[in-house]
């Protein structure tokens, strides 16, 4: 099909980009890399009277390492993202999470923010930003705040940003030295995740000192299992250990039934690939 008729518009910074979004109102939607937004508007399942595309701004893109933490333009490609050298150090999770997001074309031109920003429970990026507590600088009409990953997502595709916002950057602690590991299931390859786990430990003499696991499609956003992440900390990273943990993955969730699967069988599948996720994780 083909998109209704809209305008369009390419600001070359953050603040002629707020300032057409403030003018348009709700009638307006901003385009990151097009991956999630085209194919809605060729379905006509969105029909905005104005475009406000992001890639004429190049402050929103890059990787940059400061100190505690690594940051990332909103802007920066899935591609660029899996190269770059202070990802793969210290926040490999991101990284190996990023490389099985759909195929290589559409990591050239998809991007972290515009991922985080659609906000779809089975996009693979958000349950790495939860796990990882990332925070979100979004930069509005009343000027620039930062938002911590746990209070971004809202529900079904539906964030913190609000009219006339723009997500600019997202800042990842550094954890340098962990073990982590994106355990995946899809029915087909460049399919959208079942379910997903990120899982990323540090291990100290055998015995896991430390946990962070994010769940992807168990619900209307990205979830965190806490329940798990505490029930490993002081284990022995022994397969028997780390299953026993896995049990608790399903607290706190709400896992959808649709054409792909039932909601029991997502449960299965989450003890399961829990499990594998943190042992790889663990080594």
């Amino acid at each position: 099909m083909i998109p209704a008729q809209f305008d369009y518009v390419k600001p070359s910074s953050v603040d002629e980009a707020i300032q057409a979004l403030q003018e348009a109102g709700d009638d307006a939607k901003i385009i990151a890399g097009g991956q999630s937004l085209l194919p809605v508007l060729r379905l006509r399942l969105a029909a905005p009277t104005l475009l406000v595309d992001l890639g004429g701004i190049a402050e929103l893109r890059g990787i940059r390492d400061e100190g505690d933490r690594v940051a990332i333009g909103a802007m920066t490609s899935y591609y660029d993202i899996i190269r770059d050298e202070s990802v793969q150090q210290h926040v490999a999770l991101l990284g190996q999470a990023t490389e099985t997001v759909a195929d290589n074309q559409v990591r050239h031109r998809g991007t972290l923010g515009g991922s985080l920003a659609h906000a779809d429970p089975a996009g693979d990026l958000g349950a790495v930003a939860l796990a990882l507590d990332a925070e979100l600088v979004i930069a509005g009409p009343s000027g620039r705040r930062t938002v911590p990953a746990s209070e971004f997502f809202v529900d079904y595709f539906t964030t913190a940003l609000g009219e006339g916002d723009v997500l600019t950057e997202i800042r990842f602690p550094k954890y340098t030295g962990w073990g982590s590991h994106y355990e995946k299931f899809n029915r087909t390859a460049q399919a959208w995740s079942m379910v997903a786990i990120a899982a990323a430990v540090r291990v100290e003499g055998g015995t896991i000192a430390e946990a962070r696991v994010g769940l992807t499609n168990m619900g209307s956003t990205p979830i965190r299992a806490t329940g798990v992440e505490q029930a490993l900390v002081g284990q022995p990273a022994t397969a028997d250990a780390v299953r026993a943990a896995a049990d608790r993955v399903t607290e706190g969730t709400a896992a959808p039934s649709d054409a792909d699967a039932a909601a029991d069988y997502r449960e299965h599948l989450a003890k399961v690939l829990t499990g594998r996720a943190v042992l790889a994780a663990a080594g």
